[in-house]
């Protein structure tokens, strides 16, 4: 039986994205359910994968429920160790862990402030401090997993992996609200961004819309400059 992949929506859920792009992007077979997250029902769509509580959750081949994406990325990596999902030196794996890790537990402001949306670009949005530091964070955290790896362009580690599953949705921010980064940043985001397989994520997420629409900005937009 194949893995079951639980999301919640694609044009706003960063965390389903993440858990999509494991599976996805490393070939392992699964099978994609949407559950109420704008709808009301999450918690009734999840309840027979209790105590799973939020999307992303994952059942495994053998039917072992996991929620909480970097549980998932592990469980993963140990069930399929060739397929390349975190790095094959130690320092390289020690250090794209680190990065998941801290996305996993940081950039408060701008997770908080630049919700993911797949749609258009907000023009004249205006960062926080808050936010610009958690763009120096990220930004200091990239140029660190290259002077571990080696790797001057491209992904961070040379090939794909899980730390580019655990950025693209900062990749989406970056690119969404036109946040400022150096050129590097905004190359590297830019790649995430025109893999083959977010932008069949992308195209169908605009299958769908929302009447109010969540996150709404008090701004004007451009198109998505990503096809």
């Amino acid at each position: 039986m194949p893995y079951e992949l639980y999301i919640g929506d694609r044009m706003y859920s960063s965390w389903s994205l993440r858990g999509w792009l494991m599976l996805e992007k490393f070939a392992i077979p699964h099978r994609t359910h949407l559950v109420g997250l704008y709808s009301g029902t999450m918690a009734q769509d999840l309840a027979h994968l209790a105590p799973a509580r939020l999307v992303p959750t994952l059942r495994t081949d053998q039917g072992l429920v996991i929620g909480e994406s970097l549980a998932m990325a592990e469980t993963l990596a140990e069930a399929f160790p060739t397929a390349g999902l975190w790095p094959v030196a130690a320092d390289q794996r020690a250090t794209a862990r680190w990065l998941a890790s801290e996305m996993v537990s940081g950039f408060s402001a701008l997770r908080g402030d630049c919700p993911m949306q797949l749609s258009h670009v907000w023009q004249g949005f205006d960062p926080s401090e808050a936010v610009l530091a958690d763009l120096a964070r990220i930004e200091a955290l990239f140029a660190h997993a290259r002077s571990i790896s080696g790797a001057q362009a491209g992904y961070l580690f040379g090939d794909y992996g899980l730390a580019e599953v655990f950025y693209t949705p900062v990749a989406a921010r970056i690119v969404g609200y036109d946040l400022p980064v150096a050129p590097q940043t905004r190359s590297y985001c830019e790649m995430l961004l025109s893999d083959p397989a977010v932008l069949q994520w992308q195209a169908q997420a605009r299958e769908v819309s929302y009447d109010p629409e969540p996150y709404a900005q008090d701004l004007a937009r451009s198109p998505w400059p990503i096809t």
